[in-house]
């Protein structure tokens, strides 16, 4: 993991102080390629008020002059397996493991990158998030050993992509299509006319299948 350096935990922006995290769910949001931390955190006004929602910064620095930051190099995306994955995913468990270590309930948001990442971390630690949001991302190609956990406990998975992206690998796309049916209760949408982005129809889409995730209330 030398060439993916750890979180800062500086810049993590969160919707709610530390003493009131306390027994409520966690939604972490994950930034795209050449993003920061306040990308994804603009949405927070919109989403369930019932989440204690933390936005991370990803590790590394995309190449001059691409501005923000990166999860993972972006070069060799037509590779058939990037180990750098992995390893950023695992810099992302180390990231929550010290900074929510008692958290329950803990679910992923990911665009692009970011989504790559949550997937990636997902099937890391099946046992240990109960949902991801994969918006324009993809799940790398590589078989990780909690896949057949996570074939057998099927988390629930929101997919959105747009019909018009170009971004991602057709092969990735492909790939993804046939590998989270099998490892998910998998939902999600192709929205015509959208490209690399997020959709007022899809953010609509997305905050619905968050709170069908919320605890049920006794």
């Amino acid at each position: 993991m030398s060439e993916i350096p750890p979180l800062d935990p500086a810049p993590v922006l969160w919707s709610a102080e530390q003493d009131e995290r306390a027994g409520r769910p966690l939604l972490v949001l994950l930034h795209g390629y050449g993003s920061h931390e306040g990308d994804l955190f603009g949405l927070v006004p919109y989403l369930p008020e019932e989440f204690v929602v933390a936005a991370v910064r990803a590790p590394l620095e995309p190449p001059f002059p691409m501005p923000g930051h990166s999860w993972f190099p972006i070069e060799g995306l037509h590779e058939e397996r990037s180990t750098a994955v992995t390893a950023a995913a695992e810099r992302f468990v180390e990231w929550l493991d010290a900074a929510a270590p008692s958290a329950g309930p803990v679910g992923l948001v990911g665009f692009s990158q970011g989504a790559v990442i949550a997937l990636q971390a997902l099937r890391l630690q099946p046992g240990r998030f109960s949902f991801a949001v994969n918006l324009a991302g993809y799940v790398d190609p590589g078989p990780l050993p909690g896949d057949a956990e996570l074939a057998l406990s099927r988390p629930p998975v929101f997919w959105g992509r747009g019909a018009r992206d170009e971004v991602i690998p057709p092969e990735r796309v492909e790939h993804t299509a046939q590998w989270l049916p099998d490892h998910a209760d998998l939902s999600g949408r192709v929205y015509p006319g959208l490209t690399h982005s997020v959709s007022q129809d899809e953010l609509e889409d997305v905050i619905a299948f968050l709170r069908k995730r919320l605890p049920a209330q006794g």
